[in-house]
């Protein structure tokens, strides 16, 4: 496998790359990704096998399974993310080490509905709060340690919506692969 198939794997509907402008049309497209990712995400997983759920989106990727722990843990992070904008001024967010996490007893093993759940109520309560948000509230950020970079929460719904929308793919393209 060459590089430019890797990296086809890898990121299948590419890197994300934030807009130059983000408008509200653009802002109401994401949160209404974000709110249909947990259906989405179901109707891909819950008719697979244990083996099916098992099996890397990869070689040398996480499984199935994996990829919806993972969706879970990072999105609840990212709730949080967009509560503490919300209510300080510039916070620094605490990262986390997401293959690490990926690695522990329950990504690996604990069945996909606890994630499902998860997901369906963190999203629920997330898009619930990002509708009501002002366009000053939009513009409120927060910090990334790493690179010290900053985002505002427009920006992080976007990345959000993509980061959906990229484990989907990942599981799609394996489901059409072995013609699921």
């Amino acid at each position: 496998m060459d590089d430019l198939e890797l990296e086809q794997l890898k990121y299948p509907i590419g890197h994300f790359v934030k807009p130059a402008i983000i408008n509200p049309l653009l802002v109401k497209d994401w949160v209404a990704q974000m709110e249909a990712l947990p259906v989405n995400l179901s109707d891909l997983v819950i008719p697979l096998s244990k083996e099916q759920l098992d099996t890397p989106y990869r070689a040398g990727g996480w499984t199935v399974r994996q990829v919806v722990h993972h969706l879970a843990d990072s999105h609840h992070h990212s709730y949080i993310r967009f509560k503490w904008a919300l209510t300080e001024d510039r916070p620094v967010i605490k990262p986390y080490l997401e293959k690490e996490w990926a690695l522990l007893f329950d990504a690996v093993s604990a069945p996909i509905d606890l994630s499902l759940k998860h997901l369906d109520a963190v999203h629920a309560k997330l898009v619930y709060l990002l509708k009501g948000l002002s366009e000053e509230d939009l513009m409120k950020t927060f910090i990334h340690p790493v690179g010290n970079s900053e985002t505002t929460l427009k920006e992080n719904i976007g990345r959000y919506a993509w980061h959906g929308n990229h484990h989907l793919a990942h599981i799609q393209a394996l489901l059409d692969r072995n013609t699921w």
